[in-house]
């Protein structure tokens, strides 16, 4: 009886032995195909890959033409030209171009001249017409809010390039008066101010701003804040004068 058991015991492990070598084939690792932890190795989101971002910019533009206690100038214009991003590690980008930049702003100067037989108002307009090119070079920082929606921050500064300033005077005062500002050195007939050598035409301004992008698009704000004195030909001794002002842009990603 006894080796009845031990004969029907023989067979079932015969009869198992394939099954069993088959899962222990099944359940060995493949040495070729396992990956193993390497500290070394970067998961591939991680890796920087450098690249370009061309854009195409349009926008609204406010000058003010500052001096120590006073605003003398409100320029309003319009802004177009092309940027380029070059993209960094972190969400941080690069951005430069040129762009051109078209203001106009009016100056108006009126006074009360009494004389023996009447009182008069005197009046000088000024109507200046700028042309500027525009080269910023700014630092971005990106921030990923929903799916293509991002929103940025940006700073740094920007030159601008002089192209045309043109002072178009409508002079309304009386001849006594026209010969009194003349002899102070203020004008009273129309003229180009950078040919006549009364301001710089370069100037450099140091910017502040953000806004949103989405996918292609991009709307954007910004303050600048001139930096170095324009005045070249002084009338008052140690006047200051800087041009600082506000942007709202759109962007289009080529």
């Amino acid at each position: 009886m006894k080796h009845i058991h031990i004969l029907i015991v023989g067979c079932a492990l015969l009869c198992c032995a394939p099954a069993l070598a088959q899962d222990m084939v099944r359940t060995q690792p493949d040495l070729q195909t396992t990956t193993f932890f390497d500290p070394t190795q970067k998961k591939v989101e991680e890796v920087y890959q450098f690249s370009t971002d061309w854009r195409v910019e349009a926008g609204y533009v406010q000058w003010d033409e500052r001096t120590v206690d006073t605003t003398m100038v409100y320029q309003h214009g319009l802004r177009i030209g092309a940027t380029i991003d070059f993209n960094l590690p972190y969400r941080f980008s690069i951005q430069t171009g040129a762009l051109a930049t078209l203001t106009y702003g009016l100056n108006s100067q009126h006074w009360r001249s009494v004389t023996a037989e009447s009182a008069q108002v005197e009046r000088l307009d000024h109507h200046i017409i700028q042309l500027q090119l525009t080269i910023p070079v700014r630092a971005y920082y990106n921030i990923k809010l929903w799916k293509k929606l991002n929103m940025f921050f940006y700073a740094g500064p920007q030159l601008q390039i002089g192209l045309m300033n043109y002072d178009k005077i409508n002079n309304l005062t009386s001849p006594g008066v026209t010969e009194w500002l003349e002899a102070q050195n203020q004008p009273t007939t129309s003229y180009e101010r950078y040919i006549a050598k009364d301001v710089y035409r370069t100037n450099i301004q140091f910017g502040l701003g953000g806004g949103f992008e989405w996918d292609r698009y991009r709307v954007q704000a910004g303050y600048d804040f001139g930096l170095n004195n324009l005045i070249r030909t002084s009338v008052v001794p140690k006047q200051r004068w800087n041009e600082w002002g506000w942007m709202v842009a759109f962007g289009y990603r080529l």
